[in-house]
């Protein structure tokens, strides 16, 4: 890892501030964990501080998870406040979420970084698509499902959130709309749930990392960065809340489609990265 200049230090705290202003507050607008946005931020500036390439994606990953922990707090509380989420449903749903969660940090940390940087971007450009053309569209039929249908899908989402560094909401805000969950109850239950992805992936990135790969990054414990985890966590906490409130105020549908499009953007440069590495 190489030494900073003042200049690189400042372009590095602004990218990093603003990447994290933005997904602090989609986690609480959309019922996301914003993890899809800090990922590549946090990739960008690991390639920054000229960390192994070996294990950019991996920190990106776990340090997004652990991200998400304090920006999840904050955005179930203030759904809290408008009797949003559903605790009886995160207590029946945990369990699923929590197998997912395992296997899909077995995974992650026996992948090598291109395999995992595409793995990142097909499921942006997949997610990025939804957002554009369908979650409007499913929103509006809502359709009960069994209970077993449930419990497979949450160990799905468990799975893909660990390995996208996120909380879930992408995947969990459709899905409770599938079985007729109101747009505000299933974005503040996606905020409760997000907690619980958070909580356990960054447990397990960090064991991951520290005991099965046994990795000695600077300023790191496991796939966790301190650094990128201490820059980002009182900026999202902030806009996290601000995101919460606005959830009640305005109309999400354009704003839906603007994140789809970002998310697109995203895919492709993680696309052409993954083809500079491999």
């Amino acid at each position: 890892m190489e030494t900073l200049d003042i200049n690189e230090i400042i372009n590095l705290l602004f990218v990093l501030s603003i990447a994290a202003s933005v997904a602090g507050f989609m986690a609480g607008l959309l019922g996301v964990g914003g993890g899809i946005i800090i990922v590549p931020a946090l990739y960008y500036a690991f390639t920054v501080l000229d960390f192994d390439v070996a294990t950019r994606m991996h920190l990106s990953v776990g340090t997004s998870l652990a991200i998400i922990i304090p920006t999840s707090i904050i955005s179930t509380k203030t759904h809290m406040d408008y009797d949003a989420v559903d605790f009886k449903l995160i207590k029946s749903f945990g369990i699923f979420i929590l197998l997912g969660v395992i296997g899909g940090t077995f995974l992650a940390v026996n992948l090598k970084t291109p395999a995992f940087i595409l793995f990142f971007s097909i499921m942006a450009f997949i997610v990025g698509l939804f957002f554009i053309f369908f979650r409007e569209q499913l929103l509006k039929n809502p359709k009960m499902i069994s209970d077993s249908a449930k419990n497979i899908s949450g160990i799905i989402i468990g799975f893909i959130s660990v390995l996208l560094g996120i909380g879930g909401g992408s995947l969990m805000v459709p899905f409770m709309r599938t079985f007729g969950y109101d747009i505000r109850r299933s974005i503040g239950t996606a905020a409760g749930v997000g907690f619980l992805i958070a909580v356990f992936g960054t447990i397990t990135m960090i064991t991951g990392g520290k005991i099965v790969n046994n990795i000695s990054t600077p300023y790191s414990i496991g796939y966790v960065n301190l650094l990128g985890f201490l820059v980002f966590v009182p900026v999202t906490m902030i806009m996290a809340r601000v995101g919460a409130k606005a959830v009640y105020k305005i109309e999400k549908n354009i704003l839906s489609k603007i994140f789809g499009i970002f998310l697109i953007v995203v895919s492709i440069r993680s696309f052409f990265e993954y083809l500079s590495i491999s």
